[in-house]
């Protein structure tokens, strides 16, 4: 009885820490955001009303956005607001931002997680197999590929992309996600066209989205494979060159057992972490890539609103963005438990 009191208070207050430092992170986060937002050299007022309005109505503007108080003060205010899903309306089109980000995030969430799928089936293979065979020509051509993927430009291979397979070889739809025949055909309940059409059982709509969402999702996945390669070939070889390793072999345990039964699993809640960063990393900084492909998600969304003083919305897609990685976060820290019972 005393060690299940023991084991609820542990997990207490785990939970009483994980939950407090949430709390400070976001904090952090939004009042870093909020302030450069007001100290930018861009004129929310002037957004609104334009460079011709009067000088009565600027301030009459300037008053009702909160301006005229300390900034403190507006933090406040927009924290109380957001903590009852407020977050205020878009200065560019005057709706909630809470709508606009939930139209937006659902092209974002596919987008990436189509990519991180590619991402972790092509790299977490590729970086075992060149741990295994370290110094031949497929570890020379993994690491290659790699080193590429990891340090080209991802506009530039967008570009390309879009030359080459779009425009020359026209084996892929263009920029956006329909083409524009096949827009409004099929209801929306998640927001996911792919996930839509199948829920429509539409085929058409969904080689037409496919089609389009392939080349820049190959682009992401590329770009997070040549990091899970990276990182699956050092743990690996980390392993491999462990004494356990050495005496599992010599107790005649097959080359199978030993990479995929042994060291592959003592690197799985490595990975969990280098997975989970990768996809956050998508899922926040694929904004080249939205912009790129005419793709309406919430990386375009955001960087839109900062182009024009739409600090709403801008703060909105960060809490958003923050809150994505918080979560991931703590599904990182669920899954170790999983995988390694020792990090409860």
């Amino acid at each position: 009885m005393e060690g299940q009191q023991l084991a609820f208070l542990k997990i207490l207050s785990k939970a009483i820490t994980t939950f407090i430092s949430i709390a400070i992170t976001m904090l952090g986060l939004l009042l870093v955001t909020f302030v450069i937002g007001r100290v930018m050299p861009i004129d929310p007022v002037l957004a609104i009303v334009g460079e011709r309005a009067s000088q009565a109505t600027y301030d009459a503007v300037y008053n009702e956005l909160g301006l005229d108080k300390p900034i403190l003060v507006q933090f406040s205010y927009y924290i109380w607001d957001v903590l009852h899903g407020d977050f205020g309306d878009s200065l560019l089109n005057a709706r909630p931002v809470s709508e606009d980000i939930a139209r937006v995030f659902p092209a974002t969430l596919e987008l990436a997680t189509l990519g991180i799928l590619l991402g972790v089936i092509l790299g977490t293979p590729l970086g075992v197999i060149s741990a295994v065979r370290q110094g031949s020509w497929i570890d020379q051509v993994a690491r290659f590929i790699a080193l590429v993927g990891y340090s080209m430009p991802i506009f530039w291979l967008g570009l390309m992309g879009l030359l080459i397979f779009y425009g020359i070889l026209g084996w892929v739809g263009g920029p956006g996600r329909l083409d524009i025949f096949f827009e409004d055909i099929i209801p929306v309940r998640t927001g996911m066209i792919l996930v839509d059409s199948i829920i429509a059982q539409n085929g058409v709509v969904f080689r037409n989205a496919l089609s389009h969402i392939i080349l820049p999702a190959s682009l992401l996945g590329y770009y997070s494979m040549a990091y899970i390669t990276r990182m699956t070939r050092s743990f690996m070889l980390e392993q491999l060159s462990s004494e356990y390793i050495l005496t599992a072999r010599i107790k005649g345990l097959s080359e199978r057992q030993v990479i995929w039964g042994h060291a592959f699993k003592n690197i799985r809640v490595q990975l969990i972490t280098v997975i989970a960063l990768s996809y956050a990393s998508l899922l926040e900084g694929s904004v080249l890539t939205e912009i790129i492909f005419s793709w309406p998600g919430i990386g375009s969304y955001v960087t839109t609103a900062l182009l024009s003083a739409d600090m709403n919305a801008v703060l909105g897609g960060t809490v958003v963005i923050g809150l994505i990685f918080v979560c991931l976060n703590i599904l990182s820290d669920l899954l170790y438990g999983i995988f390694d019972p020792r990090s409860k």
